[in-house]
């Protein structure tokens, strides 16, 4: 394995072109982390924030994750109030569909009529014409995925989204959504010590769709002190972030991870990782700790 972090940069990580037809630097950034606790009002930094998003495109990074419900509706005007008018390179990817009562609550809405105004809302508050990438952010099990996703291939065809992708699904939600609209990307939960969605990270690689993982650098107690990951970490000169965050980068072409931090130095330690170049033995002995 070498690494070089002397001067970190996302390019490292290589490009995904979503959907045929939007290229990102693979190693992006996710802004829920840029909320106040419980991902909920603004953060407890708001100048830091405005930083790190403008150092992660000083970095490379060129593909941003967010959501109306970060907040909600604090982490889309962060991005604008840093990042407008955007950099022909700069995709924001946002999602819809689930609603916030409060701190730590999260309930699934996705009623046509609330995607669509929460769509109009997105590209009022981003200061965009065309949202390159709209995630159904959850299915709601009291509406017909036909409904939530045919809404959405109705606002991809008005020219308001380019792309559609889906988050928290299985294989047959994703099979079965791919009967309405085109769908360019999934985003589950996954990490080195959390491989659920294996079989959806398959069949995404089979079909050219973009997997994006929330949550990418839980790593449990692999990381704790004298673990199987920390002990990697220690003998590659590498902490145990930037080693899970190169085995997802390794495990997949079309893996797209976008770690949060509400910090400029975690920021650039996550950067790292995409200059972490692990060989195949060095690949295997990860997978095999977190099993």
């Amino acid at each position: 394995m070498t690494t070089d972090t002397t001067s970190p940069s996302a390019a490292a990580s290589g490009q995904f072109t979503i959907g045929g037809d939007l290229p990102v630097t693979r190693l992006g950034y996710g802004t829920m982390q840029l909320t106040g606790e419980g991902v909920w009002d603004q953060p407890r930094d708001h100048d830091e924030a405005v930083r790190v998003i403008r150092r992660a495109v000083e970095l490379g990074v060129t593909f941003f994750d967010t959501a109306d419900s970060y907040g909600p509706d604090v982490a889309e005007p962060l991005l604008r109030e840093a990042l407008h008018p955007y950099g022909d390179d700069v995709v924001i990817a946002t999602k819809a569909g689930l609603t916030r009562p409060g701190p730590g609550d999260w309930r699934p809405v996705g009623r046509p009529e609330y995607l669509r105004q929460q769509v109009e809302m997105s590209l009022r508050i981003l200061g965009l014409d065309r949202i390159d990438l709209f995630q159904l952010h959850r299915i709601d099990p009291a509406v017909p995925l036909a409904d939530q996703v045919g809404e959405l291939a109705a606002l991809q065809q008005e020219g308001k989204i380019r792309h559609i992708g889906l988050s928290e699904v299985s294989v047959d939600e994703l099979k079965e959504a791919q009967q309405t609209a085109t769908i360019a990307s999934v985003q589950n939960l996954y990490n080195l010590a959390s491989r659920d969605a294996e079989a959806l990270l398959d069949h995404s690689e089979a079909e050219g769709i973009a997997f994006i993982p929330w949550f990418p650098l839980a790593t449990g107690a692999l990381a704790a002190p004298g673990g199987p990951l920390d002990a990697l970490a220690t003998e590659h000169d590498a902490t145990p972030s930037q080693l899970a965050l190169a085995w997802l980068l390794r495990r997949s072409p079309v893996m797209l991870p976008i770690p949060g931090t509400s910090s400029v130095s975690h920021l650039e330690d996550n950067v790292a990782a995409a200059q972490i170049d692990l060989s195949d033995d060095e690949f295997a002995a990860l997978t095999k700790a977190a099993q």
